[in-house]
């Protein structure tokens, strides 16, 4: 049986500010941990209109204390912001208040603009340089208590030990990631859903090869991130999806504008060049989108083409009761271990 997790973004819906957004992901955590879904992650991102979750540090740990049985992380801190240390005291100490339910993944892209990179460097400049594969091994070596004697970090403690430690994730959109995640021993999130192009299976491939390399005995964690729209037709769930399809296409322009009402959304795409047409189309058929039995046969064949056993669902959309009701329908129709 495939496994489903949720990556949230922390979508500001319809009729909701920002400051209520983290409080509508707390609800769906707990809808989601009594359907059966294995994991619960969290997005950073900032300076955002349309995204809420600025700290997963902090809602990660208010979803944790009102789930049971749900695993509960981080998809994921930027670390490129962070010290690792930081990062590791702070993962150190909610594992050890939820022991055994916490991830920890990572991830280097900056989740906002340039400015508000340069606010999370202050006083100091943002770096010039990729430090990441540096900062992903320091905070490894942190939880782990890995570094060598002769390390100067080597007398700094946080305090993990097997019952408590996270479970150490890095995403990636690209081949970028997986062999540093491979190498350092962490499970590898591919995010489908950012990149559908660029993610390929070969990715995975590479990500075992040097995750058996780095004498991990464990088989290599892998999961594939996927945007999915489930709806009671296919017709409906194309309808709903234009928010997210649109959002997409936009992404790169400015002013960004809030999630939109997919009403407006079709009214704008009937407005739209030709070319315009065609990525929006584009954007819309990379997705999983369709009625509970069109999304369960795309996502399997996704799963199996990938050899992918765990798939993070990504959903975004203007009003929250057509998000709650997608993560029903895949729950059902996947036939996850529901507790009703």
């Amino acid at each position: 049986m495939l496994k489903l997790t949720v990556i949230d973004q922390t979508p500001i819906h319809e009729n909701r500010t920002a400051a209520s957004a983290p409080g509508t992901s707390v609800e769906l955590a707990i809808k989601c941990d009594s359907w059966g879904y294995s994991r619960y992650w969290v997005a950073e991102h900032h300076n955002s209109n349309q995204f809420a979750g600025a700290a997963p540090e902090i809602l990660l740990t208010r979803i944790a204390s009102t789930t049971r049985r749900i695993r509960v992380g981080s998809g994921g801190v930027m670390l490129t912001h962070y010290s690792p240390y930081k990062v590791a005291e702070t993962f150190a100490l909610i594992g050890s208040l939820f022991p055994g339910r916490i991830d920890l993944g990572i991830g280097r892209a900056p989740g906002g603009s340039h400015l508000s990179s340069i606010a999370l460097a202050a006083p100091g400049n943002v770096l010039e340089h990729d430090h990441f594969p540096q900062q992903a091994e320091e905070l490894c070596a942190f939880l782990r208590g890995a570094f060598p004697n002769t390390h100067p970090y080597a007398a700094l403690a946080c305090g993990t030990n097997p019952s408590t430690m996270p479970s150490l994730w890095m995403l990636g959109s690209g081949g970028g990631s997986s062999a540093l995640a491979g190498k350092l021993g962490m499970g590898l999130a591919l995010a489908k859903f950012i990149a559908p192009r660029s993610c390929t299976p070969a990715i995975f491939n590479h990500h075992s090869e040097a995750y058996l390399r780095s004498g991990s005995l464990t088989p290599p964690p892998r999961l594939i991130a996927l945007a999915v729209i489930c709806a009671e037709s296919d017709e409906e769930a194309q309808f709903i999806a234009g928010t997210a399809a649109y959002r997409k296409l936009m992404s790169g322009r400015a002013p960004r504008e809030p999630l939109l009402d997919p009403s407006e959304v079709w009214r704008r795409y009937h407005l739209m060049s030709s070319d315009e047409r065609l990525e929006f189309d584009s954007t819309l058929e990379e997705m999983v989108v369709g009625s509970p039995e069109t999304c369960r046969r795309k996502i399997q064949y996704i799963a199996s083409d990938y050899a992918c056993e765990e798939i993070g669902i990504v959903t975004v959309t203007y009003r929250f009761e057509e998000r709650l009701k997608s993560y029903l329908l895949l729950a059902r129709e996947l036939g996850l271990p529901s507790e009703s």
